[in-house]
């Protein structure tokens, strides 16, 4: 099979085919194929896949190419995972709305908004290019904000695109080992949007472990969103939400931490990444150790601002490991390309799953892969304030697949002024000013 990954150039890849080399089975991935606009970011980690696969029996043959269609002819599978903007994108995103006194944040508030600008008129663009020139193909969307990229892919592709977040798989991984359980056999009762969904219970042998562990404080207190959000507010919840919640829950006190930080999240990676991509422009660089050493500093120093803002400190070595992308991209593949049913929590679109949102808007749960692609399994309602938060983003998220559109400014205004995160219509005028001025991508924003 064939897979072509979209941002082949992009600082994760190498998860992606360390995870295909553990593949041996018959239907695995022989060829992938690497995309992208900047060709010295292509050759920096086509170097790093070469290390990677020395020595390794049948490892998948990698090209490289700058040229799209050349990249979808023939694919199997697609993976989307390319960035609008780069990373000095992302760091004016943060920059401009903490200015204003906002979150920045890449996927959440105004800088997930100005990115999702950004970034839906060129996810729409591939996806009819992939219904051209590759209609059979599996899309597997990396690329954020992924649930409002997803949804746009899916308006042409249909449920032919399905988005992947690690976000909720290492949550319930890292509940699962506190109560004592396998997280490969525990079901995780999880429900929401990308990045705003709730764990709200955790089965194992038919048996909802989850208040067990809310009524331990000390358990609690052992792994990072207990000690991100605190035990009386995850008790009054009755779930564990998803890191990204903090962003909401404790919103006045995570702007605060980032705007009193040395650097932004987006600054730091973009320095950090300059720098990898900067060393392997030296022919005599390890390339794998480079990438590793990066890799290692990137994990550790992730939502550090929030955790400041929380008084929690460093991030424990257990709490490292994150749901594994890679290894659910991979799950993934093997259920549709070999039939081999998989339950995984994914981003796909809602059909009857949640009353609340209408059967196209994508969601994330948990759903059952198998030949015919995921389809959701049915789940509770979700509590009211749950629903009002769910509700009210995806009003957004539909906001800004309308001014991508349609190219209305006016609909832009109307998308950052109805996010819960921010809260004035006049800051939301100031915000589509100060991102259209700094981003070409945003030109389309004429009337």
């Amino acid at each position: 099979m064939k897979l072509t990954i979209l941002g082949g150039g992009g600082f994760r890849v190498p998860l992606v085919y360390g995870a295909l080399l553990g593949d041996h089975a018959e239907g695995r991935v022989t060829r992938v194929t690497l995309f992208d606009l900047d060709e010295g970011r292509l050759s920096a980690i086509a170097r790093v896949l070469a290390e990677q696969g020395a020595g390794v029996p049948d490892a998948p043959v990698v090209t490289a190419t700058t040229d799209l269609d050349e990249a979808l002819r023939g694919a199997d599978f697609v993976f989307s995972a390319f960035r609008v903007g780069g990373l000095d994108g992302r760091a004016a995103d943060e920059r401009i709305a903490l200015a204003e006194g906002v979150l920045g944040q890449e996927t959440v508030g105004a800088g997930g908004i100005a990115y999702g600008l950004r970034t839906v008129p060129v996810a729409v663009r591939i996806a009819r290019r992939i219904a051209e020139l590759a209609p059979d193909a599996w899309v597997i969307n990396f690329t954020n904000p992924a649930g409002l990229v997803t949804e746009a892919m899916s308006r042409i592709l249909g449920d032919r695109v399905i988005g992947i977040c690690d976000s909720p798989v290492g949550l319930g991984r890292r509940v699962a080992r506190i109560l004592g359980a396998d997280p490969d056999e525990a079901w995780i009762d999880y429900v929401g949007l990308n990045h705003l969904g709730w764990l709200r219970g955790l089965r194992i042998d038919g048996r909802d472990e989850l208040p067990r562990l809310l009524a331990d404080e000390e358990a609690l207190n052992s792994f990072e969103e207990g000690r991100l959000f605190g035990p009386e507010w995850l008790r009054s919840l009755g779930a564990i939400p998803n890191e990204y919640l903090h962003y909401f829950y404790f919103n006045r006190e995570a702007v605060q931490a980032y705007r009193s930080a040395e650097r932004t999240r987006g600054a730091y990676l973009r320095d950090q990444q300059a720098g990898f991509y900067q060393e392997m422009g030296k022919p005599d660089t390890p390339a794998l150790a480079a990438w590793q050493r990066t890799l290692a500093d990137r994990e550790a120093t992730y939502m550090a601002a929030n955790r400041e803002a929380a008084g929690i400190g460093e991030r424990d070595e257990e709490d490292l490991e994150s749901g594994g992308y890679e290894k659910v991209a991979l799950a993934l593949m093997r259920a549709v390309a070999r039939d081999e049913r998989a339950t995984l929590i994914l981003n796909v679109r809602n059909g009857t799953t949640l009353a609340a949102l209408d059967a196209d808007a994508v969601i994330e749960v948990p759903c059952l892969v198998d030949a015919n692609g995921a389809h959701p399994l049915s789940v509770s309602p979700l509590p009211y304030h749950a629903v009002g938060l769910v509700t009210a983003v995806k009003a957004v998220e539909r906001e800004v697949l309308a001014a991508a559109e349609s190219g209305s400014r006016a609909t832009a205004v109307k998308a950052f002024a109805l996010h819960p995160l921010v809260d004035s219509v006049t800051v939301a005028r100031r915000l589509v000013e100060g991102y259209t001025a700094e981003h070409a991508g945003l030109s389309y924003l004429r009337h």
